[in-house]
């Protein structure tokens, strides 16, 4: 497992005011514990960090919403319990825009478009897994293809509904899995090897109904960036 120091989330803070902290998440940790391991006491997670992004503040900053242990980028924090009240309306409401980027096996065949097919959390032996079904809750995902090359797509995707795994449910459904997602699409052992290229790029939330939305982007993992530099979507990093 890998360890982290008590502030390493001080480096990976992207923006920060009176209400709320944005962190660019680290693909492979928990945001929190899951049922299991508060049981047991064991398993990292990034709550366990919070304590150092009080910033003078009376108690740490909380969890306004959520994202899935294998993904990355913009991750919102409240800093006290009226501005998690606050960001859990807008999250409630569909009012924060968000915009993910994949890398994809394979291409879909529509360049772009709505996916909207329902979402039902189904047991499968010792764990679960989501799937399409009739009887699931609606769910809706925009894609487009940014680019192609060897064999993979470089999809932007903005999930319209808040579903747990619904962009790689949803993209693997049109023939896009993620590249190194666990779970979904029928990936083979070396497509699974590399960390999932999901990354939350950018958050738009309309804190205030009297100034512009706030803005923020988050720069992918350094693997996923690789990638998206030979696919010629990124420019070359500089020394």
């Amino acid at each position: 497992m890998m360890a982290f120091p008590e502030d390493f989330l001080l480096d990976r803070l992207i923006y920060r005011d009176g209400l709320m902290l944005v962190i660019n998440k680290p693909a492979g940790l928990a945001v929190h514990a899951g049922p299991s391991a508060r049981k047991t006491g064991g398993g990292d997670n990034l709550e366990n960090y919070f304590d150092a992004l009080r910033f003078g503040l009376p108690r740490p900053p909380a969890l306004a919403h959520r994202l899935d242990r294998d993904t990355s980028g913009c991750l919102v924090l409240g800093r006290h319990p009226k501005a998690l009240r606050k960001l859990g309306k807008l999250f409630s409401e569909g009012k924060i825009e968000k915009t993910y980027w994949a890398v994809c096996k394979g291409a879909p065949e529509k360049p772009s478009g709505r996916i909207e097919a329902p979402l039902k959390k189904q047991s499968r032996g010792n764990g679960w897994r989501v799937e399409i079904a009739d009887d699931g809750k609606p769910a809706a995902t925009t894609y487009r293809t940014l680019a192609q090359k060897d064999g993979l797509s470089f999809i932007e995707a903005k999930p319209k509904t808040g579903r747990t795994h619904q962009i790689r449910v949803h993209l693997a459904s049109i023939g896009s899995p993620i590249v190194g997602d666990p779970q979904y699409g029928g990936l083979n052992d070396t497509e699974r090897s590399h960390p999932m290229m999901l990354h939350a790029r950018r958050i738009i939330i309309p804190i205030s109904k009297n100034k512009d939305p706030i803005v923020v982007e988050a720069e992918p993992p350094d693997e996923m960036a690789e990638v998206l530099v030979n696919m010629g979507s990124l420019p070359v990093a500089t020394p």
